[in-house]
């Protein structure tokens, strides 16, 4: 078996070292070797340098693979940080981010290999940013539901906001695309969707939509906490940067860019909030004059709505 290191799978982690084991596991039980595996701490209290420690020292050599693990530390800035900090790390061909939580089914890299092997040589011609396949729940349970149709290849727009296919799916990166673009960071907020970078790829990039199952997880049932709620609260320049990302993209159906008009309004409401009418950067301005002035007042009711709800910033 050829184990040239093509692929990295990345992580970044708070306070979850029980958690990672379950992912440390699902990679050791791999059909394939050839990754390596980059874990960003984003500032844990917890034991997650010992623990990560430990695993390097007992897989210094399982037979003829040695395993390369890789161990960063940064002082708690979010995932979204986290996450750029790794991607600046990375050599390998394709990028795979594994949330801290979850874990990889036995032939994840294996299947990466093979897509990998039959598309590309054909990436520049397709203009291919990478690969999306399936999340599961533990029992199985595709998260929200299978592409409509298998190894698709057409914008993360046009498979997944167009046809309503929400919920996770997992994507698989080709580094040099990750690495054009990176996730802004705007002062103290530590949140932002990956959705708002995805879809600026989409339209100068397509993905491989592939009905293969890789990547398992669970959710917690209930919908949207007031923890969640709180958090993007805080982050209300991330979630404006989300929506100008939908905004700007001209292939994004109406519905959704209404939607996303009507949070860009509330999120500018807190962000006036929480920056004392400090102006918006640059970066979260919108230019849709009609869809403004359209879901002005709406917007303005429902950040009172929220703010009733979900009480101040949390």
């Amino acid at each position: 078996m050829n184990d040239e290191n093509f692929i990295t799978i990345l992580t970044a982690t708070f306070n979850r070292s029980e958690k990672l084991e379950s992912l440390y596991h699902s990679l050791m039980k791999q059909t394939r070797h050839g990754f390596v595996w980059i874990i960003v701490d984003d500032g844990s209290t917890d034991d997650t340098a010992e623990r990560v420690s430990g695993w390097k020292e007992q897989t210094a050599d399982i037979g003829d693979w040695k395993p390369e693990i890789r161990y960063v530390y940064q002082t708690n800035a979010g995932k979204h940080v986290a996450l750029n900090h790794g991607i600046d790390l990375i050599d390998t061909c394709l990028t795979f981010i594994v949330d801290s939580d979850d874990y990889l089914t036995e032939d994840a890299v294996e299947v990466a290999e093979r897509y990998l092997a039959e598309y590309g040589m054909e990436r520049e011609s397709l203009k291919l940013a990478g690969f999306s396949f399936l999340r599961v729940s533990e029992n199985g349970r595709v998260n929200n539901r299978l592409f409509p149709l298998d190894n698709e290849v057409d914008t993360f727009t046009e498979v997944r906001i167009n046809r309503n296919l929400l919920g996770d799916k997992a994507e698989i990166f080709f580094t040099d695309i990750m690495k054009k673009y990176p996730f802004p960071q705007f002062h103290e907020e530590r949140f932002l969707p990956e959705d708002a970078i995805w879809i600026r790829m989409s339209g100068p990039y397509k993905m491989v939509h592939a009905n293969r199952q890789i990547y398992v997880c669970d959710y917690l049932k209930g919908g949207l906490t007031k923890s969640g709620r709180g958090m993007k609260m805080n982050s209300p320049y991330g979630m404006m940067y989300r929506s100008e990302g939908y905004l700007s993209n001209s292939s994004v159906r109406t519905a959704v860019q209404i939607k996303m008009m009507m949070l860009w309004q509330v999120y500018s409401h807190y962000a006036g909030q929480k920056y004392n009418g400090e102006t918006i950067p640059d970066i979260c301005n919108v230019s849709h004059d009609f869809l403004y002035y359209l879901c002005l007042i709406p917007g303005i009711i429902l950040y009172w709505f929220w703010k009733a709800e979900y009480g101040n910033k949390k």
